[in-house]
């Protein structure tokens, strides 16, 4: 009989993700095999998988392991790698929760970009702390086709480049990656976030996630781009002394930011596990062939 790999499927504002538990490391997750994973027509499909892994069974998470029992190994859904996913790690999150794992509360995840500190609130949102944004000086220019914007250039563990347009259609379809000068800004690479207006504190914004393609959500896009729009809009908590919130519909649903004085940043929205099942093991080492 083949090996059977458990998984199960789960959204954030759907940004989707095939979760995949394996807490002694035991897996062998080759970037063409998360690939396959990820594949729409041909695999499970997802815009990433979540490698969930106990923090001292994993190299890269055993210094981590002090602070949190658990390292969400994150990968885009085409193989590579990445430092953090804001709506990953509530869905993570929320995983934990359903496997017994953790309770409601506070529960502390281990991820490339440093342990993050999520909130599983009994009302079924979930709130992580995002950690601190980076605002790199520099001018940043993004284009799409003839047309081109200056983008503020935020850092929220993962690189970011923020452009607000007149409209979401400016952004044209986001097949692929949006060009960007100087070249040395994002040396690895950037998720591209265009935003519009919809009200006070109310921003809506489309995505182009390094590695992904558009997405339905971006959590660490939704941070950037409420932390760009304070600052565009003249707000500074660490200036003002007073939290800034900021609404941010994604084609997936909404997000709730806010931006604490002592530079923290919070994002709220919901996780949902949506199905299980088994992978067979044969199948995976055939397509990552």
């Amino acid at each position: 009989m083949s090996t059977r790999i458990a998984f199960l499927k789960g959204h954030g504002t759907e940004n989707d993700f095939v979760i995949v538990p394996d807490p002694e490391n035991v897996i062998d997750l080759s970037p063409a095999a998360v690939a396959a994973l990820c594949d729409r027509r041909a695999g499970i499909g997802g815009d990433g998988v979540l490698h969930v892994v106990r923090s001292a069974a994993h190299p890269e998470a055993k210094e981590m392991a002090a602070e949190a029992e658990w390292f969400m190994d994150y990968r885009n859904g085409d193989g590579s790698i990445a430092e953090m996913c804001g709506n990953g790690v509530r869905v993570f999150a929320r995983y934990l929760q359903r496997a017994g794992h953790v309770a409601e509360g506070d529960v502390a995840v281990a991820t490339r970009g440093g342990v993050k500190t999520v909130h599983l609130a009994k009302d079924g949102d979930v709130t992580v702390g995002m950690g601190t944004a980076r605002l790199p000086e520099g001018d940043v220019t993004v284009s799409v086709g003839e047309r081109s914007w200056p983008a503020r250039n935020v850092n929220m563990g993962n690189p970011h480049a923020v452009a607000f347009v007149d409209d979401l259609t400016d952004a044209g379809d986001l097949y692929s990656p949006p060009p960007f000068s100087p070249a040395a800004a994002y040396p690895d690479g950037v998720n591209v976030e265009f935003v519009v207006d919809r009200g006070p504190r109310h921003v809506a914004m489309r995505v182009h996630e390094r590695g992904s393609g558009e997405t339905r959500s971006c959590g660490t896009g939704a941070c950037a781009v409420a932390v760009a729009t304070a600052r565009r809009d003249g707000a500074d908590p660490a200036v003002t002394g007073t939290p800034a919130t900021y609404t941010v519909d994604v084609p997936g649903g909404r997000l709730v930011i806010t931006e604490r004085p002592d530079g923290e940043v919070e994002m709220t929205g919901p996780a949902v596990i949506v199905a299980e099942g088994e992978i067979d093991a044969e199948w995976l080492t055939g397509s990552a062939g």
